[in-house]
This record gives structure tokens, sequence and C-alpha cells, in this order.
């Protein structure tokens, strides 16, 4: 009788616990299955068009997430099995999916920098110009310089800006204007002066003080010639630094932008130390505070072959799941905009500008050499049909020098080819690191898109 008496008790007990477990949701059974059958998925996309990049499968309805990581892609029952007590579902009403893209170069810091200062990407106008440049002045104190960037004079017509258009607008304040491609700068006539920057100074080797016919400086300063403006401007905080990539990165995700190649603050004449200052002020604070938000591989300058060396020995080429320490970079020219990318033919509005060679070829072959020998992927800046081509002899000589391997050899823009010279990179096996703009590409797969009866208009990024 006390045995039949207890064994009631405690069903009754167990019935009334079950009772009180939050059961008033049915998906709840399915976080009760076996961690042996599968696991609990954290956001089920549903209703969607999915891109999955397998050519059998190329498009699926429904996807299942759980810690950032894919788990299941197809139709909507075999997915949801995976829905579990808590997990979100999102429906996309027929949106487009497509894996997170990875811009293979971009100036990461220096990116999120400008978006801290005058905004002059898609100005189209002289009037605009100016009209920016005046807002900013009423709001900075006198002495303290305006910095801004992004202008491409080709989106007005194609005159290029000289100190004429700011001076009068800028008598109290240094100014350092960027061009969008980051290989010429306009500075006023205070920037100049503090610079040292006359009529009687030379051209610095790597770079142009461009002149009227007179002879004296029009503000505008190419490639290596920057520096002599840039070393003036007082250095950026490291938080600042550190807000530019939270803001680089924020906008990259709105963009669908996961992950990124950065080839850090260096360009010629910058100097090399920018780079690995963000390196450890920058991205390792990030990383260890885990304030990373998008993942990025990083370059420096070829100068600094042997230090990278020493880190990657020491800490390896993963720091983590959002650092990767790539290779380096190095410069052979300068850019088209700019009327510095080297050419074997003088440009037609300047019959005798070749364009610029940024770094002595035996230097860039020597560099080159040690890098590739001690393991590191080089990727080196060339624009112009002759400074592609003396770019890829180097990289067939250090090929030679070193011994066949998967090294992955890039040039970067690889823009102006001469006849016979795309078939040598893949003779040579060396990427060509092109750059389009990222709404062409983005247009270009819509388009895709749409060429398979899709008629959507949205597109969901995911974090890949």
């Amino acid at each position: 009788m006390n045995s039949l008496h207890i064994f009631v008790s405690a069903s009754i007990v167990f019935f009334l616990s079950f009772l009180s477990l939050p059961l008033l949701d049915p998906t709840y059974f399915l976080a009760w299955k076996s961690p042996l059958s599968h696991p609990v998925a954290d956001l089920v996309l549903r209703n969607g068009v999915i891109y999955t990049s397998d050519e059998h499968v190329p498009f699926a309805e429904s996807m299942a997430v759980a810690n950032g990581r894919v788990l299941r892609v197809g139709n909507h029952s075999f997915v949801q099995e995976l829905a579990g007590y808590g997990t979100q579902v999102l429906d996309l009403n027929g949106k487009v999916v497509v894996p997170g893209f990875i811009d293979s170069h971009v100036h990461f810091i220096n990116g999120g920098l400008q978006m801290m200062q005058v905004e002059l990407r898609g100005v189209n106008a002289k009037e605009e110009f100016i009209r920016r440049i005046k807002d900013a002045v009423q709001s900075t104190k006198k002495g303290s310089w305006i910095l801004g960037g992004g202008w491409n004079n080709d989106l007005w017509g194609g005159d290029l800006p000289d100190v004429s258009w700011i001076d009068d607008i800028t008598p109290n304040n240094p100014v350092w204007l960027s061009r969008t491609d980051g290989h010429m700068g306009l500075a006023n006539s205070v920037a100049l002066k503090l610079a040292g920057i006359t009529n009687l100074i030379d051209n610095p080797r790597g770079g142009t003080i461009m002149r009227t016919a007179n002879g004296d400086p029009t503000g505008l300063l190419i490639d290596s010639a920057m520096t002599l403006v840039s070393s003036q401007i007082p250095e950026d905080s490291v938080d600042d630094r550190r807000e530019a990539l939270l803001r680089a990165s924020n906008l990259a995700l709105t963009r669908g932008v996961t992950t990124v190649v950065d080839m850090g603050r260096y360009y010629p004449g910058v100097s090399a130390d920018l780079s690995w200052e963000d390196f450890s002020d920058v991205y390792q604070w990030a990383n260890s505070m885990s304030k990373m938000k998008i993942r990025v591989c990083l370059f420096f300058s070829m100068e600094t072959w042997s230090h990278l060396v020493d880190v990657i020995n020491k800490m390896g080429h993963a720091l983590s799941e959002w650092i990767y320490v790539g290779g380096v970079k190095a410069f052979a020219d300068g850019s088209l905009g700019s009327h510095s990318a080297l050419f074997y033919e003088p440009y037609v509005d300047e019959p005798d500008n070749y364009g610029l060679q940024v770094t002595e070829p035996e230097a860039l072959l020597n560099m080159t050499l040690e890098s590739d020998l001690h393991g590191l992927q080089v990727a080196i800046h060339a624009i112009g049909d002759k400074a592609n081509d003396l770019i890829l002899d180097i990289y067939g000589s250090v090929a030679s020098t070193n011994g066949m391997r998967d090294r992955r050899f890039r040039i970067e823009h690889a823009q102006q080819l001469a006849s016979g010279t795309p078939g040598r990179f893949g003779k040579q096996w060396v990427v060509a690191s092109m750059q389009i703009n990222c709404w062409t590409m983005l247009t270009l797969l819509v388009k895709s898109l749409a060429r398979i009866g899709q008629k959507r208009n949205h597109i969901y990024f995911g974090h890949s």
C-alpha cells in the first residue's frame, strides 16, 4: 500500500512539473531533440531566393543559421527541421540572398578617416566643390587643418582644381584635399607655405609638383610629392583611427561587404609605419575588445617585409577568425587620373609626360625576391602598360630564381595593358587584381538574377 502511494504521488509530481514547462510554443519540443541528431538554428530564413553557388542547385528557398554558420540550405520543410525554441524566423517575402562580398583592395582605416572629413566623393561641379570647403571653414577654428577627400575631376568635365578655387575662402586655414585614387591632392597656399613648396623647389623622386606656365605651384601634388604637405598634418589620434575602423565597418556591412583586403594607409611617399601603427593600435585592440565586425586580410609595405616575417613566425597568419595577416605591397607607378601611370607612349595632352616610375626596378626586384623567399604573398600596384610589363618581368625573374610554387603574385589594378600582355598573366600564374565599382558589380548581379525569371528587386546580404 505504501509503495503504491509513493508511486502515485511521484507520478502526480512529475506530471504537474511537466505541465509547468513553457510548452505553449509547439517548437519548444524541437529543443529537446538529442544533440546527436542535429543542432538547433538561431535563425531561419524562409520564402526567399537564396543563391547557393552550387551549380547543381543554384537557388534555394530557405536557410538555417547557428552561431554565424550556415547549417542547412534547401526547401522550407527540410530547413524547418532545425528550428527550435528561440529560433528567429525571418520571412524574406521573395527577396534575394547572396553571400557577403569580399572586397579585394581597400584602404580601410583611411576610408573611415575620410568619413570624418569633408566629403567630396560624387561632387560633379566646381561650385559644389567650393561650397563644401566654404562650409567646412565655418566650423573650423582659425589655424586648424581642413581635410577632405574623394574628389574626381572627371565628374565635372576633367578640369583639375587649383589654389585659386579655395585660397580666397581659406586664408586662415591650411587645406589638404586628396583625389579619389589617393595619388594626387590639392593644397591651398597656406599649406604650401607650411610645406616650403615654392617655384624654386625641385620635384622629389617618384613625385610631381604641378606648376603653371610660370613655374608657380598650382597646389596639386602627385604621388611622393604629397608627403611634403601630408608630413605637416598632425597625426590622427588613436581614438580617431579606432572610430574610423568602426565607421568603415558599418558602411561596408550596409553594402553587403563582409570581408576586405586592407592595403593600409600606405601610398607613395607616405611612411610605411602607419599600417603597422594601425595593426597594433587599432586592429589588435578591436580584436581583443571583440569589436571586429568584418573580416580583414592585412597587407603591409614591402619595405617592411622582414618585420612581417617576424610577426608571422611569432603569431601565425591568423590572429583570430577576424584578422588574417596576408602579405606585402609595393608601387610601380601612379594613377591614370593624376597622369602618373607609367606608359610606353606619352599622354595626349602632355607630350612630355610618360608617367612616373614610383619605385626603382632594382629595389622592387630585390624586395620581391626576399619577400617571396620567406613565403610572403606579394602585391604590386601597376596601372600603365609599361608598369604592368615591368612587374610581370620581375615576377618571372623571381619565380625562376626561387623555384615554382603556388605563390599567387598579384598586380593591383592591372588597368591599361599592351597587346599581348593579358596572356602573360595566365602563363605566369599572376593574379590580375582589378577593382570595379561595387555598384556596377551589384547591378550586374541583379541583372543576372533577373534573367532566370525572378522578378525581385531586393537583396539580403549574408555574412560569409
